[in-house]
């Protein structure tokens, strides 16, 4: 359990400071640890970390803790914590901030996804073919780009509500560089492994539908 060490506390800080903020002092929780871009400017500069472990409600923490906990713990058993934490940090304070100028400074943003899909990034190109039960065995490469490419179409295509796509895309491709650089040199060998899923994918889709419409 030693190289599980910095997810799960990462996981008990989210669970923690979201609980805080559901049941108790919801108005010091968003203006205290809430980031915005005016709220950063006005000196709040801990607000893009401190969000980072905020959540709106309970699907949005368990669906943040175990995406959390699946690729956190890829990236530490063949990175490091050190790694794994970095990369955490980074993706998620990178994507909050940069979505600012998107989003705009007065927009509240919240919770740790952006953190996550920079793990998945790293994920991706560090060990593709690694799996999780929790993913009923599919491999982190195929799951993690097909994420991505959900959230760049919801970008592309203007998709409202208060799902951060922007944010997600943007810790993704923060994440790129630590799978890059902790790949031990396979990136473009395991980026290319997670092509070959991609292609599978959709070609299993492929040939289900079209046995589907010839029934």
């Amino acid at each position: 359990m030693k190289t599980l060490k910095r997810t799960n506390v990462l996981i008990v800080i989210c669970i923690f400071v979201s609980l805080f903020y559901w049941y108790g002092y919801r108005s010091y929780v968003e203006e205290y640890l809430v980031y915005s871009g005016d709220r950063f400017k006005q000196g709040a500069f801990w607000t893009p970390i401190s969000t980072l472990f905020v959540h709106f409600d309970s699907m949005h923490l368990i669906g943040n803790i175990i995406f959390l906990y699946v690729f956190g713990k890829a990236v530490e058993e063949e990175a490091g914590a050190s790694v794994a934490t970095i990369a955490y940090f980074s993706g998620g304070v990178g994507s909050i901030v940069i979505s600012s100028f998107y989003y705009g400074f007065d927009v509240q943003l919240i919770g740790a996804s952006g953190a996550i899909f920079a793990l998945s990034a790293a994920a991706m190109l560090i060990k593709p073919l690694k799996s999780s039960v929790l993913f009923l065995f599919v491999p982190l490469g195929l799951v993690a780009i097909l994420y991505f490419i959900f959230n760049v179409f919801a970008v592309s295509l203007g998709f409202g509500g208060n799902v951060g796509y922007v944010t997600h895309v943007a810790g993704f491709l923060i994440g790129v560089p630590f799978g890059i650089a902790f790949s031990k040199g396979k990136w473009l060998k395991n980026l290319g492994i997670t092509m070959l899923l991609l292609l599978v994918f959709f070609a299993a889709i492929y040939i289900i539908q079209f046995a589907s419409s010839s029934l």
